[in-house]
């Protein structure tokens, strides 16, 4: 098993915040056209449910691109790929800016997806190159809280847009955040993994995913930050109905409750920037996993008693979604801390492409219920939150 280095980090808060913005590709592209959806609709002629298959189509390509990307990266550098996948975003983009119908939205926005993988992927991989796992997991939490700022303001942005100045403007912008981001990529970013430490050739692709799906406690981290993550899916999917169905509250105070949990995740990943100074990453997955596990069983629990009260959903979801920041920023820097350098992107594509995939699994899952109460709800959520103890259990070294 490789050795988990310590090196010195060398990443300036700028570059930091360029590193950021690449991450921020995935939750800026999903969460700035949803409030448009129904003028897309509207305007393009189209059914509801074709217009939320983009959503679906662009989850699908995120994932998928991930699975090559890293493995690419580590085979061919880190640059050349990260800014051919942001000018293939750029372009597909300006293809959702001039569409005409639903599926051929879908269509372009499997195209944008399978481009901005790459900004997502290679961002965490390019941290991995450049410092040691403790640095690696502080500087991931630092890059997750301004992206959940991102996250935070994008649905915000994408109203306004779309009221003043229509759908389009919505893609129009993302245009030009990712030719920016493209730009500054170009002039700032270096290659990261020199030639010398790189796979020694394309048959080696296959044997690194090989590598790290053999290993129990890379398995351990990867499955331990997708279920946290899937877990907060099957909120963000329920949610909506359970808070204004079930508990009445109005589409302004859903807002704010969602806001909320926003914020939680930021307040839990700032701290963890300043746990992991001075503790070793694994200990603050296992506070995270275990914080989580108590949080949905005691939701579940007293919903099956009491009929759960609305204060004790909010509560306990801010414990559960505010913990997935740390264990998504500690797990993935000591799992690329498992691996030499030139399996970082192997490490990280498979990780944040299966993270993905499993909160897409859950979320469509729970949108098939035959009705979206808070049992249902807080019953996946629980599923999710007891496999993710499972995998953090399984992360352990047993030396």
């Amino acid at each position: 098993m490789h050795k988990q280095e310590t090196a010195a980090p060398t990443l300036s808060r700028g570059f930091i915040v360029i590193l950021a913005a690449l991450v921020a590709f995935g939750p800026l592209s999903i969460d700035m056209y949803l409030p448009a959806l129904p003028l897309i609709a509207q305007d393009l002629q189209a059914s509801n449910r074709v217009v939320e298959l983009s959503i679906t189509f662009y989850l699908f390509g995120f994932s998928l691109g991930m699975f090559f990307y890293g493995p690419l990266s580590d085979r061919f550098g880190r640059r050349k790929l990260l800014l051919l996948g942001i000018a293939i975003y750029c372009l597909a983009t300006i293809g959702c800016v001039l569409v005409q119908e639903g599926v051929a939205l879908s269509l372009w926005r499997l195209l944008q997806a399978l481009g901005g993988a790459s900004a997502s992927v290679l961002a965490r991989a390019i941290v991995r190159d450049r410092t040691g796992t403790n640095d690696s997991a502080r500087i991931l939490s630092w890059m997750h809280i301004i992206t959940m700022i991102a996250t935070l303001i994008a649905p915000i942005l994408g109203s306004v847009l779309a009221d003043f100045f229509g759908w389009r403007a919505v893609f129009v912008a993302l245009f030009l955040f990712s030719f920016v981001v493209l730009l500054v990529s170009a002039w700032k970013i270096p290659e990261t993994l020199p030639p010398e430490q790189r796979l020694a050739s394309a048959t080696h692709l296959l044997s690194s995913y090989v590598s790290v799906l053999k290993n129990r406690r890379a398995i351990g981290y990867i499955g331990c930050m997708s279920m946290s993550f899937a877990g907060m899916f099957v909120y963000i999917t329920a949610s909506p109905f359970v808070y204004i169905e079930y508990f009445g509250v109005s589409s302004q105070q859903y807002a704010l409750l969602f806001a909320l949990n926003i914020f939680a995740i930021m307040i839990f990943t700032f701290l963890n920037t300043q746990q992991v100074k001075k503790n070793d990453p694994q200990q603050m997955i296992t506070f995270g996993a275990v914080a989580i596990l108590v949080a949905a069983a005691a939701m579940f629990l007293i919903d099956q008693v009491l009929a759960i009260p609305f204060v004790f959903v909010i509560v306990g979801l801010f414990i559960y979604v505010g913990n997935t920041g740390p264990i998504s920023a500690n797990c993935i820097a000591k799992l690329m801390g498992l691996f030499p350098r030139k399996q970082a992107g192997t490490a990280a594509g498979l990780a944040v492409a299966l993270q993905f995939g499993m909160g897409a699994l859950l979320s469509f899952l729970v949108s098939r219920s035959p009705s979206i109460t808070p049992t249902a709800m807080l019953g996946y959520i629980l599923f999710a939150a007891l496999l993710s103890f499972f995998f953090m259990w399984l992360s352990r070294d047993r030396g």
